[in-house]
């Protein structure tokens, strides 16, 4: 049986390979500061800066930009299914919006419960991209 740690880092490094090279070393430096920034700024406004600054002026989504695959890496962790891993801290959708309107809508220990398990995931992501794999 595996630990919910080593979920965790299954998940987090199967993402960070994912990630083209060309991006990685943006991603790299960007995700050494999301958690001070979530930490500082509050959950919900850091996941919305992201998104905002992922977004270009027609309202577009830039896939491969690094507030996105943050934003992504987050919130499908916050849903992930698979084998052993049954995560239900939000309901599963493809709509980012729909993402922030769980957000905006949970209480405030289930808030701070998806704050605390997200900083846990983002230290593996920073560990992995900090490892340039």
């Amino acid at each position: 049986m595996r630990t919910l740690g080593q979920k965790r880092a299954e998940y987090a490094l199967e993402k960070v390979l994912a990630i083209p090279k060309d991006k990685k070393k943006d991603f790299k430096s960007f995700s050494a500061g999301a958690p001070s920034m979530i930490l500082q700024n509050g959950f919900g406004q850091a996941i919305a800066f992201w998104l905002s600054k992922g977004t270009d002026k027609n309202l577009d989504i830039k896939p491969n930009d690094k507030h996105i695959v943050m934003f992504d890496i987050i919130k499908n962790w916050l849903c992930y299914k698979n084998d052993d891993v049954n995560n239900d801290f939000v309901e599963k959708t493809n709509e980012r919006k729909d993402f922030i309107r769980q957000l905006s809508e949970m209480s405030q220990i289930k808030y701070l419960t998806v704050q605390k398990e997200t900083l846990a995931l983002l230290e593996w992501v920073k560990r992995y991209a900090n490892a340039d794999l």
